[in-house]
């Protein structure tokens, strides 16, 4: 595959990846940015976590979520945990 078809093809792939969101969007309660991903979900518990070192970390677990992942099998889970130094919206 060239790079071109390559690129069009990621493009395509996260224009339908926006429609899907776009349709689910309103379907659930909270939309959780991380660092890495997006997820929609209907249940959501942020958890603030001081290790042993001083540093603070989220512990977010979400339950019936879906995934913006372009290469996910599957989007839409039944819980989902993400564990992050990074800010969570």
């Amino acid at each position: 595959m060239a790079s071109d078809e390559l690129d069009r093809h990621e493009s395509e792939m996260e224009l339908d990846l926006y429609r899907e969101y776009a349709d689910l969007v309103h379907a659930y309660r909270y939309i959780i940015v991380t660092e890495r991903r997006t997820y929609l979900a209907n249940q959501v518990d942020v958890k603030p976590v001081t290790n042993e070192a001083g540093d603070i970390y989220f512990d977010v677990a979400m339950r019936d979520a879906w995934v913006w992942d372009l290469y996910g099998r599957a989007r839409i889970v039944r819980q989902a945990r993400v564990l992050t130094f990074h800010d969570v919206n």
